[in-house]
């Protein structure tokens, strides 16, 4: 039976009509329901020397905090609940230039505890609209530096004030119920303002754990610190891909790292065993904010990490 033009169109229609209804439901989800929907992963990192305590590390990222967002600041206050032993955090916590003492507020009991940090592109210069394209292109190499400042001198003399130790392009030790940390971190990789230089070098044989920090997980700096001898890596940045395909699949995660690897506890290198020389445990953070232009996640929840330090397995 043959259909007039008529027909055809109302086809078309009703097609056109359910795909718009399907594109308004898929923004609403992701801009009111997942976008606020924060979860806390809780992940085992085997690091720890054989007999070893376990201890709880606490991975915070991409916080991209204003000060009216009251719900996130009250989830990341509450967070002190997981009693973690030690806090680190990967950068990118503001999105706003009122926002530094928003943010040491809702870390609040956290800033008790030991904790260590780098920053990201965005504690240095204020978001800006950008043409959401070039999200799913190639990176450019182009970074929005010409934005405004934000005042992360005040974030870093507030979170150095409570006893945090900065990483930017710089190593430190700290001791934590009993067990001893090297580390070693660098200052953004998004922007080239890391020093590898700096940091290169064996990491500590003494420590008992050997933790590389940094925010965007180039894979210059995650090759570095795997060759000096680093148990683990932890990195934030890629947002987990925040607009992912159905199963969290990221689409893009805005440098160089593969995007099966955009968020969660992998190996690098890619495929590399526990145990193989020149190797680490790489921990991505899918962050717990985004961009104030770009309010949206979806199949990516916003997220905190808490990681379960354990003993290696015996060899």
């Amino acid at each position: 039976m043959s259909t007039g033009p008529h027909t055809a169109a109302r086809a078309v229609a009703r097609v056109t009509a359910a795909g718009a209804a399907t594109g308004a439901i898929t923004l609403a989800y992701a801009s009111l329901v997942e976008l606020n929907w924060f979860a806390v992963r809780s992940v085992e990192l085997p690091v720890l020397p054989p007999g070893q305590a376990p201890l709880k590390v606490l991975h915070l990222s991409d916080l991209h905090m204003t000060p009216g967002q009251h719900r996130k600041q009250a989830w990341l206050r509450d967070l002190a609940s997981l009693e973690p032993d030690l806090v680190v955090n990967t950068g990118d916590n503001l999105a706003h230039d009122r926002a530094v003492p928003v943010v040491l507020d809702a870390l609040g009991d956290l800033l008790h505890l030991p904790g260590v940090f780098v920053f990201g592109s965005n504690d240095y210069f204020a978001p800006t609209l950008r043409n959401p394209v070039r999200y799913l292109l190639p990176d450019d190499g182009r970074r929005s530096t010409g934005s405004g400042k934000l005042p992360w001198r005040d974030l870093r003399a507030g979170l150095e004030g409570s006893g945090w130790l900065d990483l930017s392009n710089r190593t430190a030790s700290l001791t934590v119920q009993g067990t001893s940390f090297a580390f070693a971190g660098v200052d953004d990789p998004h922007l080239g303002y890391d020093d590898l230089h700096v940091v290169a070098g064996p990491a500590d044989p003494a420590a008992d754990v050997r933790m590389g920090v940094t925010h965007a997980p180039y894979l210059r700096v995650l090759d570095r610190f795997a060759a000096d001898g680093y148990d683990a890596i932890l990195a934030g940045h890629t947002h987990g891909g925040q607009l992912c395909l159905p199963g969290g699949r990221a689409i893009v995660t805005n440098c160089d790292l593969d995007r099966g690897r955009a968020r969660g506890l992998h190996r690098h290198p890619a495929g590399s065993a526990p145990g193989h020389p020149a190797s680490s445990w790489l921990h991505v953070s899918a962050g717990a904010g985004t961009s104030p232009y770009a309010p949206v996640r979806f199949c990516c929840r916003p997220e905190a990490t808490l990681l379960r330090l354990t003993p290696r397995p015996v060899s």
